[in-house]
């Protein structure tokens, strides 16, 4: 319990809940099941935003009746050459794409929809976007980067907060954003729905 509020994370993402509990929050993790691989949209930007809405509307409505709630709903895509990248599909497309990255930069989306029900359901949505440089790496990195399984579990095939940072030269924009979870954008959204980030402090014993 998240102070007053029933506070709920529509992912299954251990990133965006450790982010979430370090900073101060204890929400429930419920996952939407939502098929991310049939939404589609002309922009990866907007596209990391239905996803994000379409998460956290499908746990809504599983908690129809339960009041105050907060539903938290996040993904993330890199927009690299144009397209969106969610996680790859095996490690060969995961090496193939970082031979494509190393060196250059992209864009990792994050959209977060937010939904408060309390005297009614409320809702907001934004995306959080932080530009990614990658670093000139080796074949003989990527490959052992990629044989361990961290970049096909993760949206662009990299990390910040794992074995992927050193792999990262720089960041523009909100590192949060970048591990699944804009913090300050959370707090803008919550404070648009009457909501002080405050309130959602975890009890502290």
């Amino acid at each position: 319990m998240s102070g007053s509020y029933r506070l709920i994370l529509a992912s299954a993402s251990p990133a965006r809940l450790q982010t979430l509990r370090r900073a101060g929050l204890d929400p429930e993790v419920m996952v939407s099941g939502v098929d991310e691989e049939s939404v589609t949209a002309m922009r990866p930007v907007i596209l990391a935003a239905i996803l994000a809405e379409r998460k956290a509307q499908v746990v809504n409505q599983q908690l129809a009746g339960h009041e105050p709630v907060i539903v938290i709903g996040c993904d993330s895509v890199l927009e690299f050459d144009g397209r969106a990248h969610g996680k790859p599909a095996s490690p060969d497309e995961a090496i193939e794409r970082w031979k494509a990255m190393r060196g250059r930069t992209g864009t990792l989306h994050t959209g977060h929809h937010v939904i408060l029900r309390q005297r009614g359901v409320h809702q907001v949505t934004a995306t959080g976007s932080t530009l990614v440089r990658f670093a000139k790496i080796s074949d003989d990195e990527i490959e052992a980067y990629v044989a361990t399984g961290e970049p096909l579990a993760v949206a662009g095939a990299f990390t910040i907060d794992g074995l992927g940072g050193a792999y990262i030269s720089g960041l523009e924009g909100d590192p949060h954003n970048v591990v699944g979870l804009s913090l300050p954008l959370v707090r803008d959204l919550l404070t648009e729905l009457g909501v002080a980030w405050h309130d959602l402090w975890a009890d502290r014993d």
